[in-house]
């Protein structure tokens, strides 16, 4: 506890800053070294050298794109936006689970246009990319989102959200988010499964199994998955689950390929001699979908595995 007094004085941390902290320490002082030590011993090898450098270099990439846009972009949109809020008061407690909740709703809003919108889905897809799942998995960031997440935290800005708050609130959910991903921890409590996004939920979400694409996209709360049809329970009496993408990048330890395939991908069917509405089709609709139904989306894989296809 001297040691933590220390560097809060040298950094002169914050509440916030010190919450953080506290709330990161054991993922990686405890968890990850024990998840890794835990899965060699049972030789189920949940880590691979490679996948983890990959999955520290794209956090390390999002985290620097994410501290700059924040200071000369993020902050400054919101609080442009704050001097319009509503004037509502709440006691503390009530402030911080209704901001809390709200977040992760949009967070959940978020989610579903980054796995339903191909342009979005460029941005997304590299957190998908990986084969395994483990702790270091909850690294491998998005790396352009910083360049638009800030406009999903609008609407709680003119609800009299402070921004700091927001990013706080939003910290603290994706730590959380950090600690589903792993195959350790099978089942929770029923309740807990009920309520909250379980590493059992979040194995779907990363699975490339057909009947678990584009599910249990929540954060910490998996309600929003049950409220609006997005929820599939892990079945693993079923099938195995097989985590990554349904087609694996050809160049997945390339620095630039392993952000930008998507995007290239994109260009080339936007190269298609084909009409406008179709270009347009390859940019603004589902990942997998094509005007001449060469390759397909979610929802046509998944119509075809039930045997429910028109």
């Amino acid at each position: 506890m001297a040691i933590l007094e220390k560097i809060f004085q040298v950094f002169n941390m914050s509440f916030q800053d010190k919450v953080m902290l506290l709330f990161n320490i054991p993922i990686y002082a405890l968890f990850i070294p024990g998840e890794i030590i835990l899965s060699n011993f049972l030789r189920q090898k949940f880590y691979s050298l490679k996948e983890t450098l990959v999955n520290i270099y794209l956090n390390l990439l999002n985290a620097g794109i994410d501290f700059l846009l924040r200071i000369f972009v993020s902050l400054t949109v919101l609080q442009f936006f704050f001097q319009y809020h509503l004037d509502i008061h709440l006691p503390p407690a009530v402030y911080w689970i209704l901001l809390v909740l709200a977040e992760d709703f949009l967070f959940y809003i978020e989610h579903f246009a980054d796995h339903h919108c191909r342009l979005f889905w460029a941005v997304h897809v590299t957190h998908h990319s990986s084969p395994e799942y483990n702790l270091t998995t909850g690294f491998r960031s998005s790396v352009l989102m910083p360049m638009y997440r800030f406009f999903y935290f609008i609407p709680l800005v003119l609800l009299n959200f402070s921004p700091v708050d927001i990013f706080f609130a939003y910290a603290l959910t994706q730590s959380y988010g950090i600690l589903v991903h792993t195959q350790a921890i099978k089942k929770l409590p029923g309740w807990i499964e009920y309520i909250f996004v379980t590493p059992s939920h979040h194995r779907v979400h990363h699975a490339s199994n057909i009947p678990y694409l584009d599910k249990n996209m929540g954060m910490l709360l998996i309600i929003w998955d049950r409220m609006f049809g997005t929820f599939v329970p892990e079945d693993t009496d079923k099938e195995a689950t097989i985590y990554g993408l349904t087609k694996p990048i050809e160049k997945p330890f390339h620095p630039v390929h392993i952000v930008t395939h998507e995007w290239v991908a994109i260009g080339k069917d936007l190269g298609r001699k084909t009409s406008l509405r179709n270009k347009l089709g390859y940019l603004f609709r589902p990942p997998g979908w094509s005007h001449d139904g060469s390759t397909k989306t979610s929802k046509q894989l998944q119509a075809e595995y039930n045997g429910t296809e028109q």
